[in-house]
């Protein structure tokens, strides 16, 4: 009896100090895939990545909407064989349309609106207004003007890459006929390469020089919304958007380069939204914010990949939301700073 009222008396407590910290956070201590557990958890696995695929998702949105854009308002490959302004400007158009629609849309009803008030939102706060630290001392102002300005333009830049390429059989090219096995496992593995590529690249934008260039403007923002996920500097979206090159090397579907750019670049909108979750009617509709990857942005030096693939872990750089793990990282922190040589 003693020692089930001692872990609640610490259970309360560990409680207490989160809710200091956070104005709601998801369960703790946050999970990691189970993809790569070893031993093996093979139902695990297959239940962490179904989940994505068979319930209301962003990335069943993704999957859907490049579908409905491959088949409704895609260029032809005849077209696409030769550079001209008239198709690029129609895929800069579509691309910024939907970063209005998606990262504009989650806006207005999370924050303008206040659709469902503060219910699953991670940060008690505002977004920041009269801060010198933005563009126009304005944090939302500041996040459309790089995400659009900068984001869609090289977003757009390495669709039109890409397309021209594969028109003109620089890049190999895959249809359902051709394998229907790997023409659906790519779907799957894809979100594994991407994952793969972000934490390393991401760990390479926080190498001080590239940080203090490029990396620290996406960094400008701590308390996160939807138009903060491409909010870049044009070095950082270069490098971020490179993981769409694998399409040169591993053959593919334009669906599938479609789905991987969306996911790339629609999908921040979601994560960085700031809430948990879409909620409609008092119900959780579908899943938003990624819990993960605002501890990076609250504490810097941690949660550099994402959930998909623990390289964290590995690395021992993983966050997992508890106090214990707070501590362990201001640690690490503290004895990285102590070995620099003084300047």
């Amino acid at each position: 009896m003693a020692f089930a009222h001692a872990s609640r008396s610490a259970a309360g407590a560990v409680e207490s100090a989160m809710s200091k910290e956070w104005h709601w956070h998801p369960d703790l201590p946050i999970p990691v895939s189970p993809v790569f557990a070893w031993p093996p958890r093979p139902l695990a696995a297959l239940a962490w990545l179904g989940g994505h695929w068979v319930t209301l998702s962003m990335l069943l949105l993704e999957f859907a909407l490049a579908w409905a854009v491959y088949a409704l308002l895609h260029p032809d490959p005849e077209t696409m064989k030769t550079l001209a302004v008239g198709w690029v400007a129609q895929i800069y158009a579509r691309n910024l349309a939907l970063m209005v629609l998606i990262a504009g849309g989650l806006h207005l009803y999370l924050y303008r609106v206040r659709g469902q008030n503060r219910k699953l939102k991670f940060d008690a706060r505002d977004l920041a207004t009269d801060n010198k630290r933005f563009t126009w001392r304005d944090q939302v102002l500041d996040n459309i003007f790089w995400s659009c300005a900068s984001g869609v333009t090289l977003w757009t830049a390495y669709e039109v890459l890409y397309f021209w390429g594969a028109a003109n059989g620089y890049a190999p090219l895959l249809t359902w006929s051709d394998n229907p096995v790997w023409f659906v496992l790519w779907f799957v593995l894809l979100q594994i390469w991407a994952a793969f590529h972000f934490y390393w690249i991401h760990r390479a934008l926080h190498w001080p020089p590239l940080y203090r260039l490029a990396h620290a403007l996406h960094h400008r923002n701590i308390n996160v919304g939807p138009w903060s996920g491409l909010s870049m500097h044009p070095i950082e979206h270069v490098i971020y958007l490179s993981s769409i090159l694998i399409h040169f090397i591993v053959p593919s579907h334009p669906v599938h380069v479609l789905f991987h750019l969306y996911n790339l670049t629609l999908n921040p909108a979601a994560t960085h939204s700031g809430f948990g979750g879409l909620v409609v009617k008092d119900k959780k509709r579908i899943a938003l914010g990624d819990f993960f990857h605002q501890l990076h942005h609250r504490y810097f030096e941690c949660n550099y990949g994402t959930a998909e693939m623990p390289l964290d872990k590995w690395f021992g750089t993983f966050h997992d939301g508890t106090p214990e793990a707070r501590r362990r990282i201001r640690q690490r922190m503290a004895s990285r700073h102590a070995e620099q040589p003084a300047e």
